[in-house]
């Protein structure tokens, strides 16, 4: 029988090939992505992660024995290393991040993480934060095996989730699902909205670009 982090990921499948094809990741994986989009995304995506490392913390405090406790404090360290990505296309951009307001949709999925986080079993929580590991991941790898590293601004993004020590985090993630989820229909349920919060994710930045005029 398949571990459950493989059987979640299998049953969104479609979503996740459907958001390869998105016009945000698109322009990314073309180097064609208006300028508008990413530097929303990229403003709206320091908040998000911000939380995310959050809710790995919290997970931790609540974690069972040592190895999950160990496990998701490493998790949150991948975290602040991405977030130091982020710093630096927020400098190259001219970004000031300190001053930017999350959006309804950044809301809306950081405060899914966060009380699933406090109100829920670490497995439970592991499965939902999973879709965004697992996806990114997916994203990276499949742009770079399909169409290579794209041009700049985007081939750093695209570097750092097709990159080994980044799939290396996503399975850590994914075995502390197996170690500790249930294969109940909260978590499955958890799962896919993730999946959905990450699509609406792309859409928002592409809706503030049309709105700019981009």
């Amino acid at each position: 029988m398949s571990h459950l982090s493989s059987r979640l990921w299998q049953e969104c499948a479609d979503k996740a090939y459907a958001i390869l094809d998105h016009p945000f990741v698109r322009g990314i994986a073309e180097a064609t992505l208006d300028p508008t989009a990413f530097k929303y995304y990229i403003a709206q995506d320091r908040l998000y992660l911000q939380s995310f490392a959050r809710a790995y913390s919290i997970a931790a405090a609540k974690s069972p024995d040592w190895h999950a406790f160990q496990s998701f404090h490493e998790l949150a360290g991948g975290v602040l290393d991405e977030l130091k990505l982020h710093k630096s296309y927020a400098e190259s951009w001219g970004l000031e991040p300190e001053s930017v307001v999350a959006s309804a949709t950044t809301r809306r999925y950081t405060d899914f993480l966060l009380a699933t986080a406090w109100s829920s079993d670490v497995g439970t929580t592991a499965a939902a934060m999973t879709p965004c590991m697992k996806l990114y991941g997916f994203l990276g790898s499949e742009i770079a095996e399909r169409r290579g590293i794209p041009a700049d601004p985007f081939g750093e993004w695209v570097k750092t989730y097709a990159a080994p020590s980044f799939h290396d985090l996503v399975s850590q993630l994914e075995g502390l699902v197996d170690r500790y989820a249930d294969d109940s229909s909260a978590v499955h349920s958890c799962y896919q909205y993730a999946i959905e919060c990450e699509e609406a994710f792309f859409s928002a930045a592409m809706a503030e670009a049309g709105a700019s005029g981009g």
